[in-house]
C-alpha cells in the first residue's frame, strides 16, 4: 500500500502543529507530509508585541520550519489554487514556474489577514500588526519618530511625530499599544529634549468596550490602567479618514500622525477564493466538529481545516456558535485534526473537537497585565507573569522556549535596547546613492 500523501497548506499554528504531530505519529511508509508556506518559519503571533517592544529578540518569536519539521517536505511558495475535485494544488515557488502537487489528504490552514475597510488614506499610511516584519518595522518607526521629534525645531513636526494612533481594541491592538508606549516611555530617558507629556497615544475602538474576550469589568480595568498612563482612549469611535496622515474620527476630532496602526480584526485568507471548497457567509471553510470539511450534510472526503480560516462548531457553547479565531483553539484543533487524519488512514472514525475556552491573558507592558482564566480574574504583575508563563509553554520547540526565557532573564539585569535600525527596511539606499549611473 502506497503511503498517504498529506498536503499542509500554511505553516501557522494549525499547519505547524498538525504537520509535526502527523510526522511523529505516522511512519514514513504510512504517510508523506508536505508543508507549503511562503515563509520559511512559523510566527508565534502572541509574542509580536514583546518582539516589537524589544523584550525578546524578533528571531526568537519565529520557529524555523526546516529545523522543526525534519520529517516533512517543505516547499517555500504560495498555494494559488486548490482543485479538490482533482485532489491537486497549484503552488507558485519563490522563483520558477508553478508546480502541481497531488495529494490524498489536505489540511487547508492559510490563516487570516487583516480585515481592512475602504477608508481614505488607510492603504497609503496605515500598517498592520500580524507579521514579524510589521512588528520590526513598527518598533524602528516609533523609535525613529523620537529622533525626528528631538531633532526638529518645528512644533507641528514634533507634534505629528509624537502622535501614535492605533485602531482596534482587541488583544492585538491593546497589547501593541501598551507595549509600544511602554518602550517609548523607557526610550525617553535618553532624550533630554523630550518629555512623556509630549507623546500622544490614541486608541480608536468602534465598539463601547475593549478586550471583548473577557468580562466587561476586566475591559474597564484595562481602559482605566491605560488612562492612568495618559493614553487617549476613544470608544464608540470610528476612523473615517487618514489621508496624508491626518486622522479624522467619527467624533469630529482630527489630528496629524506619522504612525497609524490597524489592528481592527482579521478575515480568512483571500487564497481561499481560489479553491472549490465550501464556505460559509463569512468566507470561512465549512467544517464539522471533527474538523472535516463539509458541504451541506456531506463530508468532503480528504479535506480538513481549522484555525482562523475555518468555521468549526463550538460544542461547548450554544447551538450555532463557532470556535473563536485564537491561538488557544488553533493549537488544540491541530492536535485533534492530526489524530483524526491518522484514525481515518487506519480505518477508524474521527473524534469531534471539543474544548471550552480557558480564558485570556494580555500584557499591558512590562510588569503590567490582565488575565481571566477559568473564571479567575487577575490583574497587574501576577497577570503579566501568567501571560508570560502561558505563552512560553505554548511556543513550539525547546530551543525557542530557552531563548525566550534567556531574553526575559537578561532584561531583569540589563537596560532595554531602544535603538532604531531603520536601514533594515531599505538597505540598498546608501549603496545606490554612491554608485554612479551608467548610460
Amino acid at each position: 500500500m502506497s503511503p498517504q500523501r498529506i498536503l499542509v497548506v500554511g505553516a501557522g499554528h494549525v499547519g505547524l502543529y498538525a504537520a509535526l504531530r502527523l510526522s511523529r505519529k505516522l511512519r514514513a511508509r504510512q504517510a508523506e507530509v508536505t508543508v507549503v508556506d511562503p515563509q520559511p518559519h512559523m510566527t508565534y503571533q502572541p509574542f509580536l508585541p514583546e518582539a516589537a517592544a524589544g523584550n525578546i529578540s524578533p528571531r526568537h518569536s519565529v520557529v524555523p520550519l526546516r529545523r522543526e519539521l525534519k520529517r516533512c517536505k517543505i516547499v517555500s511558495g504560495a498555494v494559488t489554487r486548490i482543485e479538490h475535485s482533482r485532489k491537486t494544488a497549484t503552488v507558485q515557488p519563490i522563483i520558477g514556474p508553478p508546480l502541481e502537487i497531488e495529494y490524498d489528504q489536505i489540511i487547508v490552514a492559510p490563516g487570516s489577514v487583516s480585515r481592512t475597510l475602504p477608508i481614505p488614506g488607510l492603504r497609503e499610511n496605515g500598517i498592520g500588526f500580524k507579521t514579524i516584519g510589521e512588528a520590526i518595522y513598527l518598533r524602528n518607526h516609533v523609535l525613529d519618530r523620537l529622533d525626528v521629534a528631538a531633532a526638529t525645531t518645528d512644533p507641528e513636526t514634533r507634534r505629528r511625530a509624537l502622535t501614535f494612533a492605533f485602531v482596534g481594541g482587541g488583544y492585538a491592538g491593546i497589547e501593541a499599544l501598551a507595549e509600544m508606549e511602554d518602550m517609548a516611555r523607557d526610550a525617553l530617558k535618553y532624550y533630554p529634549e523630550l518629555s512623556v507629556g509630549d507623546m500622544r497615544w490614541v486608541l480608536v475602538e468602534a465598539t463601547q468596550r475593549v478586550l471583548p474576550e473577557v468580562d466587561r469589568d476586566m475591559g474597564a480595568y484595562t481602559v482605566q490602567q491605560l488612562l492612568n498612563r495618559g493614553l487617549d482612549i476613544r470608544l464608540d469611535t470610528r476612523l473615517e479618514s487618514c489621508v496624508d496622515g491626518v486622522v479624522k474620527l467619527s467624533d469630529g476630532d482630527s489630528f496629524a500622525s506619522d504612525t497609524i496602526v490597524w489592528t481592527a480584526g482579521v478575515k480568512p485568507s483571500p487564497m481561499l477564493d481560489d479553491t472549490d471548497l465550501p464556505r460559509d457567509d463569512k468566507r470561512r471553510i465549512s467544517c464539522l466538529p471533527t474538523l472535516q470539511v463539509v458541504d451541506g450534510d456531506k463530508v468532503v472526503e480528504g479535506a480538513w481545516s481549522a484555525g482562523d480560516c475555518a468555521a468549526v462548531p463550538d460544542l461547548t457553547g450554544p447551538p450555532g456558535t463557532f470556535c473563536s479565531p485564537s491561538a488557544q483553539h488553533a493549537v488544540r484543533q491541530a492536535a485533534r485534526m492530526a489524530d483524526n487524519i491518522r484514525a481515518v488512514i487506519r480505518g477508524k472514525e474521527p473524534v469531534p473537537y471539543k474544548h471550552k475556552h480557558a480564558g485570556s491573558v494580555a500584557s499591558l507592558g512590562l510588569h503590567k497585565g490582565v488575565a481571566q482564566v477559568y473564571g479567575i480574574k487577575l490583574k497587574g504583575p501576577i497577570a503579566w507573569f501568567m501571560h508570560r508563563t502561558y505563552h512560553v509553554s505554548r511556543i513550539p520547540s525547546f530551543n525557542r522556549k530557552v531563548r525566550v526565557v534567556i531574553d526575559w532573564t537578561l532584561a531583569f539585569f540589563l537596560k532595554r535596547e531602544v535603538v532604531a535600525l531603520g536601514q533594515l527596511h531599505d538597505p540598498r539606499e546608501e549603496f545606490t546613492e554612491v554608485t554612479p549611473r551608467v548610460g
